[in-house]
């Protein structure tokens, strides 16, 4: 890793540190729980809860944007409860309803970062927490990655971008500073497509 991008990296990370927790007594308009008693073929009857998110199962796209000379966009963001509170991560969020997982990929990644791309790439699909949710995850690669805009977040996001090369995304990883499974999930998956092109 480029010492000059780890100190931009680590200027980006500091500045969006959680200094303070403020416990809020008001219910969520975001998060419910069902409880469920699921009868098994074999007649068994087990207790499960399901975690939604907006009445919804969380359905998701993550996109890795890769620029004409190689290099990726990252995102930097608060994710208050991790250990940091700041997560290194793609472009990611939730399908609309009646939205295509391709749809909200680009979306998505024109609403953070300000980039679109010409060329885009299915990666696979992959459950979130198949023990409390119906969360599926879309995962894609989007080849040419331009600015062509600016940011639209939505209330309370707050997204800086950090572009590196795509072996340095890799380190990030080893280093620990990219921990989130999206992230490593669709940097794997980006290898073989990235290893043949730059």
């Amino acid at each position: 890793m480029r010492k000059e991008k780890l100190e931009e990296l680590n200027s980006l990370i500091e500045s969006l540190r959680v200094v303070k927790f403020q416990k809020l007594e008001t219910e969520s308009h975001f998060l419910s729980t069902k409880t469920y008693n699921c009868t098994l073929k074999n007649g068994e009857t087990i207790k499960r809860e399901k975690l939604l998110k907006n009445n919804e199962n969380g359905n998701a796209s993550v996109i890795l944007p890769v620029t004409n000379e190689g290099n990726v966009i990252l995102t930097v963001e608060p994710k208050v409860f991790t250990t940091r509170t700041v997560g290194v991560s793609v472009p990611a969020g939730y399908i609309n309803p009646g939205e295509y997982p391709l749809h909200a990929a680009r979306r998505e990644l024109l609403e953070e970062t300000g980039y679109e791309v010409s060329d885009i790439y299915e990666l696979g699909s992959f459950y979130q927490d198949t023990g409390v949710s119906g969360a599926l995850i879309e995962y894609f690669l989007g080849l040419n990655a331009t600015k062509t805009g600016s940011t639209h977040f939505d209330k309370g996001e707050i997204v800086k971008t950090f572009e590196c090369t795509y072996e340095e995304a890799l380190s990030l990883v080893e280093m620990g500073l990219i921990e989130d499974i999206n992230a490593v999930l669709v940097l794997e998956r980006a290898k073989k497509y990235m290893l043949k092109r730059y």
